[in-house]
């Protein structure tokens, strides 16, 4: 696996790293009794370890709440879409044949494999080697600043509750094939709309309705 001379890793399974790349869709077509998801679970761990170390270490003034915004910023779906690319890990998935996915799967996807990468890669080598791996793949967005995620929900729940208004989400419209759903959420402020939001999920719908309603307030 070219990725893994790149960054002079020397495999002892290698294995774990073919397993970190199998969509379910291929398993299944295939008869096999395991994908990705596993790895993908522990990686998330992993990933979300080293990189709240990394935060807590470099400013010791950011409180709680900074450090859980700023590392969702780092690792939501759109970071791990943009670190898995980088490296090129959507070109070593393997899907099913038959497997039919929007486009919005196909980057949930590329998303997944870069933390299922992750996964193999501790427990083939172990936590310093992910380290020094994450320090060159994510570690330098993070002093570059760059901006992946804005958490506007939890900016506008903050505002609320230091002016002690009430803040609520409602669904005012779903369409769509339930692969391929598109929501319409509202966010309510002591019962006044502030803003409707659309996404593709009910979480990124919110998080655009809260983004106007912060631009009200």
């Amino acid at each position: 696996m070219q990725l893994l001379k790149n960054y002079s890793i020397k495999p002892y399974n290698i294995h774990l790293y073919e397993l970190a790349f199998l969509h379910e869709s291929y398993s299944n077509e295939n008869n096999l009794d395991e994908c990705y998801e596993r790895l993908e679970f522990l990686g998330d761990a992993v990933l979300d370890l080293v990189v709240s170390e990394y935060l807590y270490t470099i400013d010791s003034n950011l409180t709680e709440g900074q450090l859980t915004r700023t590392r969702s910023n780092y690792v939501c779906k759109k970071a791990l879409y943009t670190y898995s690319t980088e490296l090129g890990l959507d070109q070593y998935i393997k899907l099913g044949a038959g497997a039919e996915l929007s486009r919005r799967e196909l980057n949930s996807v590329i998303s997944d494999v870069f933390e299922s990468f992750i996964g193999a890669l501790y427990l083939d080598q172990g936590l310093e080697v992910v380290k020094e791996f994450l320090n060159k793949t994510v570690i330098s967005h993070i002093e570059n600043e760059d901006i992946f995620f804005y958490d506007y929900k939890s900016e506008l729940k903050l505002l609320c509750d230091q002016k002690c208004m009430d803040l609520c989400y409602e669904l005012i419209h779903e369409e769509g094939e339930p692969h391929e759903k598109t929501f319409t959420m509202a966010v309510l402020i002591n019962g006044k709309e502030y803003g409707t939001g659309v996404g593709g999920n009910k979480k990124e719908a919110e998080q655009n309705a809260a983004k106007i309603a912060l631009s009200k307030l």
